[in-house]
């Protein structure tokens, strides 16, 4: 494994301009994938429809680690023992092979492997050819999450999904077949590593989705935000740690404001304020107070915590987009215990929505993620745009350097990413039963 490179602002700009200068390939290929997914659109109800039934399509499993409750377990397990984890009606996918970077807490994945007669291969190559002189599989769940990692000065998680995805994808080229891929929340989590996956998929045309549960699970109330709306502030707030939390919460915030007008445009600059300066920005009329009042009162609040406690753990994201659209995404651990986000439409009062993280049954929100999967590994399409994943690890990856710099602004051209949205929903309300 690599050791972590120290930061220092002579790499961040050369890493910066080097994305700025490749920037039109994110423009190019994010056109092109809006395109497919305006022709793939289907009525709301439709998109929703059980696959139960139909001929299921092989995967493969390339995961950091498994034990019980992990992300490899609330994906992979349901693959194995249903959409509820019990036994009951399973995804249209079928799992094939797992490979297992390391054993973490519990022997439980390779047990669990063992009951199902599932090979577990030493190289992410075995894993995707089963074995075999070829690509027997339709589709790889890639879950670079959770196990014994180093963390860098940024205190990013250095989870190996660069690493990962480059053995794929180097099988893919050996053995002369693509199939999609999924990537567990964030790409990266550095920039030059979210980037390069990017590029990599879009230069070996590989389907490629990623990102957070969130952003296809319950929300509470049940806002849907229309496309093409008149989108003029938007607010989000978050909790637990910048790096590990921070990228949902940048999640739930971009699924939102991309349906603005004009679809998404891409970041002008990021800054990280932490401390006084959080409410100073606030005073200063950086955040728009009605949004963020409203994201307040939908959120899981800690009881006696307030909103404007100064906390050294509290940080704020500042995001300035392309088209002169500001959001902050607020991160106060002693003041909430979940992950929220609302708007303002133009001439409109605020709205706002809670991501609910319900546990029952067996963390539905991880279900609804895997019917996005399960419905890419057939239509062999994302879902949605991977680019939005692209957009918030390349912001959390710059909010995170601000930090460093004392909350310096950093001007961001290597963030002009540019995309449109499509409809895919989230859960709905009445629940479906998974």
């Amino acid at each position: 494994m690599n050791s972590p490179r120290p930061l220092s602002r002579r790499r961040w700009l050369a890493t910066s301009a080097a994305a700025a200068a490749g920037s039109s390939l994110f423009t190019t290929a994010a056109q092109e994938s809006g395109r497919l997914f305006a022709q793939d659109s289907q009525p709301a109800g439709e998109k929703w429809e059980s696959l139960i039934g139909r001929e299921p399509k092989f995967v493969t499993g390339i995961l950091t680690t498994y034990f019980k409750g992990s992300h490899s377990d609330v994906l992979i397990g349901r693959l194995l023992e249903g959409w509820k984890m019990d036994g009951g009606p399973s995804p249209a996918l079928k799992l094939s092979s797992l490979y297992i970077d390391q054993t973490v807490k519990t022997e439980f994945g390779r047990e669990l492997a063992k009951k199902f007669n599932i090979p577990i291969f030493d190289t992410i190559e075995g894993a995707v050819t089963v074995g075999t002189n070829g690509i027997p599989i339709d589709g790889v769940l890639s879950i670079g999450e959770h196990g014994d990692y180093p963390r860098n000065e940024l205190k990013q998680d250095l989870y190996p999904r660069r690493r990962f995805f480059q053995e794929i994808t180097d099988a893919f080229q050996k053995y002369g077949k693509v199939v999609p891929v999924f990537n567990d929340k964030h790409l990266g989590p550095r920039w030059e590593d979210a980037l390069w996956m990017y590029q990599r998929a879009q230069e070996r045309k590989v389907p490629f989705m990623a990102g957070s549960s969130l952003v296809v699970g319950y929300r509470s109330p049940d806002l849907t935000v229309p496309l093409s709306c008149d989108i003029e502030a938007a607010v989000a707030i978050g909790y637990a740690e910048l790096d590990r939390y921070g990228i949902h919460t940048l999640e739930f915030l971009q699924c939102m404001v991309e349906k603005r007008k004009g679809g998404e445009v891409g970041v002008k600059s990021v800054q990280c304020l932490t401390g006084d300066e959080i409410w100073k920005a606030v005073d200063a009329g950086l955040v728009d107070q009605s949004v963020l009042n409203a994201v307040a009162d939908v959120s899981k609040k800690i009881p006696g915590a307030e909103l404007r406690a100064s906390r050294a753990s509290d940080a704020m994201f500042l995001i300035e987009y392309n088209d002169g659209l500001k959001a902050a995404a607020l991160m106060l651990s002693g003041f909430v215990e979940s992950i929220s986000a609302g708007f303002k439409l133009r001439g409109q009062p605020p709205v706002a929505a809670q991501a609910e993280e319900r546990t029952v049954p067996r963390h539905p929100h991880f279900g609804f993620l895997l019917h996005a999967i399960e419905r890419m590994i057939h239509t062999g399409r994302p879902s949605y745009p991977v680019e939005r994943t692209l957009l918030t690890a390349g912001i959390l990856d710059r909010a995170l350097t601000s930090r460093s710099f004392n909350g310096k602004r950093l001007d961001t051209p290597e963030l002009a990413i540019a995309y449109q949205p499509n409809d895919y929903p989230h859960a709905p309300n009445p629940p479906l039963p998974l």
